[in-house]
């Protein structure tokens, strides 16, 4: 078990790598007890909102062989991160007003909107990863 540590994550990436990755990194990381915080902003946001489809494009090979091979998906990923590990997944407060997205319009799982200056702050001193 890794030892307790602050890993932060800004999603913003519509490829199904990215997505996958970054599930991969806050559901491993949170599992094995560290503190996470997904940032989920721009093109990612989309997936997201509730009932929405989680089939994002494909960047390449890898992303093909994902849906092939049946692999977990990236949504229930962070779900599992969430409910298992108690990481915390936000919704950018600033994509929401673009997008014209409700709170209420979000998956469950989905903590309260952040916005990219208190994300910064609390990444501060931990490890920082981009999608």
């Amino acid at each position: 078990m890794m030892g307790t540590e602050r890993i932060s994550i800004i999603l913003v990436s519509e490829d199904r790598e990215d997505l996958q990755m970054a599930g991969m990194i806050a559901s491993v990381g949170a599992v094995s007890g560290n503190e996470v915080t997904v940032l989920v902003s721009m093109n990612a946001l989309k997936y997201f909102l509730k009932g929405a489809d989680d089939k994002a494009p494909a960047a390449g090979q890898m992303g093909e062989m994902l849906e092939r091979k049946k692999a977990p998906s990236f949504k229930t990923l962070f779900e599992q991160a969430a409910e298992l590990g108690d990481a915390r997944i936000h919704p950018c407060s600033m994509a929401m007003d673009v997008l014209g997205v409700e709170w209420r319009d979000l998956e469950t799982f989905m903590k309260e909107p952040m916005g990219l200056t208190k994300f910064l702050d609390d990444a501060k001193g931990g490890q920082v990863w981009s999608f």
